[in-house]
């Protein structure tokens, strides 16, 4: 399966929207759009995974980085799990969870709550 990567801004946050598997192949794509988006200059990112089917440790490994270098920059990074995320333990809340990391990220429900200065995220 292939990967779409795609950018957007939503209320100033730069939105990347990825669709399909983030795996060992198909990371890069979102590593470098990451990047792109800071070297723009833009340092509040939505990382929208609503669209992911699939995530292998290379997958967390890009969330990670991504993670790391918008902290370096003093931005924010917010992430957008399956819909299914916490209720039933979509694939990408699993994996998180299972490595133990989902806690170091800001998780909410959808792009416009993400979006939203007052929003809280959802619960680890």
């Amino acid at each position: 399966m292939t990967l779409i990567v795609n950018e957007a801004e939503q209320g100033g946050w730069a939105v990347v929207r990825v669709r399909g598997e983030l795996d060992l192949v198909t990371s890069p794509q979102v590593r470098h759009m990451v990047h792109e988006v800071v070297a723009a200059g833009r340092h509040d990112l939505v990382l929208d995974l609503s669209g992911v089917l699939f995530c292998d440790s290379s997958g967390v490994g890009v969330l990670i980085a991504s993670r790391r270098l918008i902290r370096s920059c003093q931005g924010r990074l917010r992430l957008i799990l399956p819909a299914r995320g916490a209720e039933d333990g979509s694939h990408v809340n699993r994996v998180l969870a299972a490595l133990g990391v989902r806690r170091l990220f800001d998780v909410y429900g959808d792009v416009a709550s993400a979006a939203r200065e007052e929003a809280e995220p959802l619960s680890a």
